[in-house]
């Protein structure tokens, strides 16, 4: 590998990580300083570098900008309108006590497969807070044993974009990469629940105040002392009665085991007319917001796998919708479907007396804690697209390629190198399977197989160029090393944890 394109890489990462853990600056700031400092390490031209920044930031929040404004818009109305609470009581109801982290995992990992994970994330976090909420304790690992649930089918079961494209590349039959994948995400699954509840006590205490606010309220976050000792015993038959009681919250019957903590003040939506009912917000009318939207993305996602197929023309990027296909393509796109949401929500879970400026007001609190949000998210994006321009993540692909490897690790490892170098699981899977594709017949690897290498591999370690890692660290409240342990290192054990899984389907298959 060119050593100029190493040295890119490492100052850019180093950049950002002095500046993210040792100064004062934001993670904003500091994403476009390392972009910069990579560009020029790399050779490029100071107007291309600036050019590379533009458009890579432009491009990610033309891809997951909207979608962030309306879900956090959404998951505002859920908050007020006690929508929210209805629906975290329903899950635990029906996962039962102790059980919340797996609840959040399997959901998670289920949404993902037609949903990326930008959008499923911020669709479903409302649920993971409220249920934080209901419980007094456990937000961040809820929050992680959520997005890293989505991370897993994102990565390896079609028709998620990336696999999909990865299973055309290679040949791959694609009903056997679904089922392989869906076996991969059942295995790694207790990974992911266990990694959660393992970190997320530990680091829980340094979530950031304003998340710890938003989560528990004000209460709460007077009182965290207290709640981190409840964090620390997270048993699976004990967790919530003791963060509960270590709050001082009741819990008077059996049926409604966390008690007051469900209790919703709908004064905040306006003062009713005379002789109207008490507002109350039932599950399913609780759920439409969520899972309508999710419906047309599936039917979106599920309608074009079959048109793809349709017209043999999976995994080309020359796919264009029939007509048939056209009005599903329409209203199953992310910011249609959220369009779609942000109605429901509206005018379905407040009742019709709220005032309109109180949910103008809403909005514009929602808008203001996306803002963040937004400006890291793009910012990432811009880094990965001055690494990308660079060529770092070809070159690091061409390395790999030309070393004497166990044949199956060899899309394995670029797509693991692709994917620290610019941040996007998508690109590197892509990559690694582009760069394989003429490799698979000659080192004699199965088809399938080097499809799961592409798609494993680009698993790990989720961190500052990944527009999801800023996703889920900023819904999470989680900075600086506790952000690396907790979302890099469950990325991290996931895709350390597909690699026995490799050589077992490799001794079967191969």
């Amino acid at each position: 590998m060119d050593i100029q394109l190493l040295l890119a890489l490492v100052l850019g990462i180093a950049t950002i990580i002095i500046l993210v853990l040792r100064t004062r600056l934001d993670a904003f700031v500091a994403l476009l300083i390392a972009a910069l400092v990579t560009g020029l390490v790399a050779g490029q031209a100071p107007l291309e570098i600036v050019s590379a920044i533009t458009t890579g930031f432009g491009n990610t929040l033309a891809s997951i900008g909207i979608v962030i404004g309306l879900g956090v818009g959404i998951g505002k109305i859920l908050e007020v309108s006690g929508a929210a609470n209805a629906l975290a009581l329903a899950f635990l109801k029906l996962f039962g006590k102790g059980r919340e982290p797996w609840a959040m995992a399997s959901v998670g990992s289920l949404v993902s497969i037609p949903v990326f994970c930008d959008s499923g994330y911020v669709i479903m976090n409302p649920l993971a807070r409220s249920i934080a909420r209901v419980k007094r304790a456990g937000y961040i690992t809820l929050a992680l044993a959520l997005g890293c649930g989505m991370t897993l089918t994102h990565h390896m079961v079609p028709p998620t974009p990336g696999p999909l494209a990865v299973a055309g590349i290679l040949g791959t039959d694609l009903g056997a990469l679904i089922l392989a994948g869906l076996a991969f995400t059942i295995i790694l699954l207790p990974v992911v629940v266990f990694y959660a509840k393992w970190i997320g006590p530990k680091i829980e205490p340094g979530m950031s105040e304003t998340i710890r606010e938003t989560v528990y309220g004000r209460a709460a976050t007077h009182q965290h002392g207290r709640t981190t000792t409840a964090l620390a015993d997270h048993d699976d038959h004990a967790s919530g009665d003791t963060a509960a009681r270590a709050i001082g919250a009741t819990g008077p019957s059996e049926d409604s085991e966390y008690g007051s903590t469900i209790d919703f003040d709908s004064s905040e939506l306006g003062t009713p007319p005379a002789g109207a009912k008490p507002h109350k917000v039932g599950a399913f009318v609780a759920s439409l917001p969520l899972v309508v939207p999710l419906i047309l993305i599936i039917l979106n996602t599920v309608s074009g796998a079959i048109d793809q197929s349709n017209q043999g023309v999976v995994g080309t990027g020359e796919y264009e919708p029939s007509a048939w296909a056209v009005p599903l393509a329409f209203i199953g796109n992310p910011v249609v479907a959220l369009v779609i949401g942000v109605i429901l929500a509206v005018y379905v879970l407040l009742p019709r007396w709220t005032p309109r400026s109180k949910v103008q007001g809403w909005f514009a609190d929602a808008a203001a804690s996306a803002g963040l949000i937004l400006l890291i998210t793009g910012a990432g994006g811009a880094l990965g697209q001055v690494l990308r321009s660079s060529g770092v993540g070809d070159a690091l692909a061409e390395a790999i390629a030309a070393t004497a490897l166990p044949a199956f690790l060899v899309p394995f490892l670029i797509a693991t190198l692709v994917r620290i170098a610019q941040g996007s699981g998508t690109v590197a899977m892509i990559t690694a399977a582009s760069v394989t594709a003429p490799l698979v017949t000659s080192i004699g690897v199965d088809p399938l197989i080097a499809a799961l290498a592409c798609t494993a591999g680009s698993m790990v370690f989720s961190y500052f160029n990944d527009s999801y890692f800023w996703v889920v660290t900023r819904f999470s409240g989680l900075e600086g090393t506790a952000a690396l342990k907790g979302w890099s290192g469950i990325t991290t054990a996931v895709w350390a944890g597909s690699i026995p899984l490799l050589f077992i389907a490799n001794a079967i298959l191969g």
